[in-house]
């Protein structure tokens, strides 16, 4: 049996603690969650993934950018630390691949902390349209670097809220600048949401805990979680004023802080660990 790529990450000592599996959006890598990581100190054994094309997770076979192998890949690196139900939390596109794991192998997810993700898009033509949308860019990106690619993405309506703090924005932009970007454009063409299954009608079977957090300031997301606790019991939404899209980044403490509240409530049953005190 053919096993998936690996992907490099990154571990917190505190092995006795409840695991929480950390998932990053575009563009990002695990050391997005440092700060998140350490809020957590040694009440999780946090787990933090350079999914394909990001970080370290480079140079993979072309099928490992989809979101089915994406997910082979994270259950591996989770047999490997002997860890089988973590609370995943989920940013953007590393949410839409938290949520595709909680519904296609629940038995591998303890509970979900989604920020700014969505079921995906529901209609092939809209399916359709973002594909040939993620293809440009992904052309841009092998044709034109990733500098112009970088000034255009954060010009976009979804991050005007990170222009607020000129710092932020700058501290994001630089680390960003660390990407490959003919990596970035296999992950666009096999991660994209035009290239995700819907799992919209998936979601009356959601078995765990979840909590759908959006910023105040992303309409779109919140109208977005709103309607994923409509349609199913496990849903609680969560919106956190006065941030955009990208929340832990824009509000690290309060992220924190909710994420340790959701850690707390829920009991893990598989022995490995008591809920966070």
């Amino acid at each position: 049996m053919r096993l998936p790529d690996n992907l490099t990450y990154e571990v917190s000592s505190s092995r006795g603690a409840p695991a929480v599996l950390f998932l990053h959006g575009f563009m990002g890598s695990s050391a997005d969650w440092r700060d998140v990581t350490a809020a957590l100190g040694d009440r999780a054994f946090c787990i933090a993934l350079d999914l394909p094309g990001h970080g370290a997770s480079l140079g993979l076979r072309p099928e490992a950018y989809t979101i089915e192998e994406s997910a082979r890949a994270v259950i591996h690196v989770l047999d490997e630390l002997r860890v089988q139900r973590p609370v995943m939390v989920g940013y953007s596109m590393g949410g839409r691949l938290a949520l595709y794991m909680a519904l296609r192998r629940p038995e591998r997810c303890a509970g979900l902390f989604l920020e700014s993700a969505s079921p995906g898009l529901e209609s092939e033509e809209e399916r359709a349209a973002r594909r040939a949308s993620d293809e440009e860019k992904a052309k841009r990106l092998e044709t034109e670097g990733l500098e112009a690619f970088l000034l255009d993405w954060y010009r976009q309506p979804l991050f005007a809220s990170l222009a607020r703090e000129e710092g932020l924005l700058r501290q994001t932009i630089e680390a960003r600048r660390r990407n490959y970007p003919e990596e970035l454009a296999r992950s666009l063409r096999g991660m994209g949401t035009g290239s995700q299954p819907s799992l919209w009608q998936e979601l009356k079977g959601l078995a765990v805990p979840t909590l759908a957090v959006a910023g105040e300031l992303d309409e779109k997301y919140a109208a977005i979680s709103s309607r994923m606790a409509e349609i199913s019991p496990r849903v609680e939404p969560m919106t956190i004023p006065k941030v955009g899209h990208n929340v832990h980044g824009e509000a690290p403490e309060e992220y924190a802080a909710l994420l340790r509240r959701f850690v707390s409530g829920l009991s893990l049953a598989l022995g490995e660990a008591e809920p966070v005190p």
